[in-house]
C-alpha cells in the first residue's frame, strides 16, 4: 500500500480519481537543484519502536537520509518499497520511522512508500492519518502511478496479511493495473512491489513470493511499455528477466540473513529513454558492492 509524502503542495500533483487513478508527478517541476532522472530506491527498513538510536538498523536508514539531505541536486523522489516496520507493524515502529525520514520532508524531497508483509495497514494510517486517500482506486489497496520524465512507476500493494510471508495482488488490483498501464502508455512502465515474483530469479525464493505472479505477467508481458519489475523482500541483490521484463531485486536497508553473501544498502537509479543504470550504495563504505553500477536496456 503506497503512502506518499510529497514535498510540494498537493495542488502541484495530478489526481485523476475520476478515471480510477491516483497519479503523482515527480520531478515535473525540476529546477537546477533537482535531478529529474534520479530515483533513490530503498526497501526493508524494518524500523522498530525500541531500536536504540545508534543501533545498526535505524543507523542504516539515517545514513541514506543524511546523504540525501546533503545533496546539492536532489533526486526526483525516494521510493521505499515495503517492510517499513520491524515485525508486525506496531504504532511505535511507524512513529520511529516518521522521525527518521522527517529530514527528507524538511528538505522538500518527495517520498512514496509501499507496505510489505511486516506492515499493518490500519496501524500505519493511524500514525500518518493525512496520507490515507479518501477514495482509493481499489478498496483496501492503496495504489498509484508516479510519473517521471523518463518512466512511469506503478506502485502496487502486495500485502496479503501481516506476518504472512507470501504476497498477493488479487484480481481487482490486476484489473486496475491493466487499465492504468493502458492510460499511461506514453513512457516506459516500471512496476514496483514489495514481493518478488515467482518467475525468473532464484526458485529458492519463490515460496515466499507473489502468489499470483503468472496472472500478473499475463497483464505485463503483452504491454510492451512495461520494462521492469522492482522488488525487495529477499534482503539481497540480484537481477533476472522473464519474457523480456527485467526483475530487479534491490538490497535491504536494515539487515541481511547472510553477511558473507550480501550486505545492506540502497540503490540509485538513473533513468534514460532506453534503460536504467542501477548503482548500489552500501552502508559499509568499504564493501565491494559500494558504487558498483549496472545498466539495463529496455526491451
Amino acid at each position: 500500500m503506497p503512502v506518499h509524502l510529497p514535498a510540494q503542495n498537493r495542488r502541484q500533483f495530478l489526481f485523476t480519481l475520476g478515471a480510477g487513478f491516483l497519479t503523482y508527478s515527480a520531478g515535473a517541476f525540476a529546477k537546477d537543484s533537482q535531478q529529474s532522472d534520479i530515483i533513490y530506491l530503498l526497501n526493508d527498513t524494518h524500523i522498530g519502536e525500541k531500536h536504540p538510536e545508534n543501533s545498526p538498523v535505524p543507523s542504516h536508514l539515517r545514513k541514506v537520509v543524511s546523504e540525501l539531505v546533503s545533496l546539492e541536486q536532489k533526486p526526483a523522489c525516494v521510493l521505499i518499497n515495503g517492510d517499513l516496520a520491524l515485525r508486525d507493524g506496531q504504532p511505535g515502529d511507524y512513529r520511529h520511522l516518521a522521525k527518521l525520514i522527517r529530514p527528507l520532508q524538511e528538505a522538500k524531497i518527495d517520498m512514496h512508500l509501499t507496505l510489505g508483509n511486516h506492515d499493518e495497514r490500519d496501524v500505519f494510517y493511524s500514525v500518518m492519518q493525512e496520507e490515507q486517500p479518501e477514495t482509493p482506486p481499489v478498496k483496501s489497496k492503496h495504489i498509484s502511478v508516479v510519473q517521471t520524465p523518463h518512466a512511469n512507476f506503478f506502485l502496487l500493494d502486495s500485502l496479503h496479511k501481516t506476518m504472512v510471508t507470501q504476497g498477493t495482488l488479487g484480481a481487482e488490483q490486476r484489473t486496475w493495473l491493466a487499465k492504468a498501464l493502458d492510460a499511461h502508455a506514453d513512457k516506459p512502465a516500471i512496476i514496483m512491489t514489495h514481493h518478488n515474483p515467482r518467475l525468473g530469479g532464484d526458485p529458492n525464493h519463490f515460496p515466499g513470493g507473489l502468489t499470483d505472479s503468472v496472472e500478473l505477467w499475463e497483464v505485463l508481458a503483452p504491454r510492451k511499455q512495461v520494462k521492469a519489475y522492482i522488488h525487495g523482500h529477499i534482503h539481497h541483490r540480484s537481477n533476472a528477466e522473464h519474457k523480456g521484463i527485467h526483475i530487479i531485486n534491490t538490497p535491504a536497508t536494515s539487515y541481511v540473513g547472510n553477511p558473507k553473501a550480501s550486505t545492506t544498502g540502497w540503490t540509485i537509479a538513473k533513468l534514460s529513454p532506453t534503460g536504467i543504470t542501477l548503482t548500489t550504495r552500501t552502508t559499509d563504505d568499504q564493501h565491494p558492492w559500494n558504487h558498483q553500477s549496472q545498466t539495463l536496456t529496455w526491451r
